[in-house]
């Protein structure tokens, strides 16, 4: 078994990131709500859905939300059992599967009669993937050691911004080229064509990518690294594990506070991610093909921002550097309130904002992550159970993010109000963060 702080080791579990990043990009943020748009007719397009008339935009955000109440539900329970039995790894390699054939059945969503294949594996798809998170982010104190942890988390949002720019530029010469690859553009309702087959084989490229790289992240990882003798009635234990890790929690003020902090700028950064593309579609009428190239820039520069602020976190310390990147997220939504939808140059517009949301969403979800593992006691075996009460706090913080987006979206008519909304997440975040007092390795 390799040991904690090997390169190979810390790459391997990087490595991850590489495989699952082609899910947030491709189907959750560039290509699957595009796909959906036009699937569902347009703006404000109406669908029925379970019998019920529904605007195309909310019930995606609805569904959106439903998936990560569902997590953060289940991933406390299931991470406590994992931590008790010792098994992180067969859970993360369970959700592996989930979410990657759950994306590739949305190969089978060819039409609004089949809008049930779309929401059903979509929710299924946003489980396998935030599900396994909770166990990949637990790992990272079992691989790395305190003072690397902000460089590993780096390098593994990099190997993911990378790999998923990688598959995201073949997808768009699928989109804009698909007679390149034979495939036939199909006819629409109202008379436009579109590379439905493209989009298909999209979703198809996605699981096998995600579903094939986790390979190489799973022969490596250990698996029960504090080598645990589970009894049989391991849920009842489960539960146990749970409420002596929520009662630590509940005795670590600073650890409180930046989970306090966490839900309020999350709510903030995943909305914007998941309903960026929507935004540009919707509400500006960018084409896709410059939908996409935003959306390559953000990766791009999010590699960027990774490696710079984890530098710079290094110098000046992990809050100090996150309350940096909060303020400027509340420029990013104050700015895309403020795009002249009408201008010529609103692409152009749209091209600057990306580059700066993409500066701070590498820095925000690196810092993150690496400094509540810095938190987490360093004596503790219940890292998984630990990860949850994180992975918890970020679900439920998008529950409320997209809810709130979908809800000022259908009662204003306007996706930039609900954008506006957000900003007020990042202003409470920086003020609950500044009541967050400096310990041995988070200054």
């Amino acid at each position: 078994m390799l040991q904690k702080g090997n390169k190979k080791l810390i790459n391997a579990w990087a490595f991850y990131d590489w495989a699952n990043s082609v899910y947030p990009l491709v189907i959750t943020t560039a290509v699957f709500p595009l796909f959906y748009g036009i699937i569902t007719g347009g703006k404000d397009a109406q669908v029925t859905f379970l019998g019920t008339q529904w605007n195309n935009t909310v019930l995606y955000s609805y569904t959106l939300s439903f998936s990560f109440l569902v997590v953060a539900f289940i991933s406390p329970i299931l991470s406590s059992i994992a931590d008790y039995m010792g098994n992180k790894k067969r859970f993360l390699q369970f959700f592996c599967l989930l979410g990657s054939f759950s994306v590739m059945a949305l190969y089978f969503f060819d039409g609004i009669d089949r809008l049930w294949v779309g929401i059903t594996f979509s929710i299924l798809a946003s489980i396998g993937f935030w599900g396994s998170l909770v166990f990949y982010n637990a790992y990272l104190t079992e691989i790395a050691y305190p003072e690397q942890q902000d460089k590993v988390s780096a390098k593994g949002f990099i190997h993911g911004y990378l790999g998923s720019v990688i598959l995201l530029i073949i997808i768009l010469t699928m989109l804009q080229k698909p007679e390149w690859y034979g495939f036939i553009d199909h006819p629409l309702q109202d008379g436009e064509t579109t590379p439905v087959f493209a989009f298909q084989i999209s979703f198809l490229l996605v699981g096998v990518w995600w579903l094939g790289f986790a390979q190489y992240t799973f022969y490596h990882l250990p698996n029960n690294t504090f080598k645990r003798k589970p009894e049989k009635d391991f849920i009842f234990k489960g539960f146990k594990e749970l409420k002596l890790v929520w009662k630590e929690v509940k005795e670590l003020p600073v650890l409180k506070i930046f989970l306090a902090s966490f839900f309020l700028f999350s709510a903030g950064v995943q909305t914007i991610i998941v309903l960026a593309g929507k935004f540009g579609d919707e509400e500006l009428g960018l084409p896709i093909l410059n939908l996409i190239i935003t959306i390559l820039l953000i990766q791009l520069v999010a590699v960027l921002g990774a490696y710079l602020f984890s530098r710079i976190s290094d110098k000046i310390g992990n809050i100090k550097t996150l309350k940096i990147t909060i303020v400027i997220w509340v420029l990013v939504s104050f700015g895309a309130y403020l795009l002249p939808g009408e201008s010529p140059n609103v692409d152009m517009y749209f091209y600057a904002l990306g580059g700066v949301l993409g500066l701070v969403l590498g820095a925000t979800q690196t810092l993150a992550r690496s400094t509540y593992s810095k938190l987490i006691p360093e004596d503790t075996q219940d890292n998984a159970t630990y990860f949850s009460f994180f992975d918890v706090t970020e679900k439920i913080a998008i529950v409320i993010g997209t809810f709130s987006f979908g809800l000022v979206h259908s009662l204003t008519g306007s996706m930039r109000s609900s954008v506006l909304v957000l900003s007020i997440f990042f202003f409470l975040g920086f003020v609950v963060m500044s009541f967050m007092k400096k310990t041995k390795y988070v200054k």
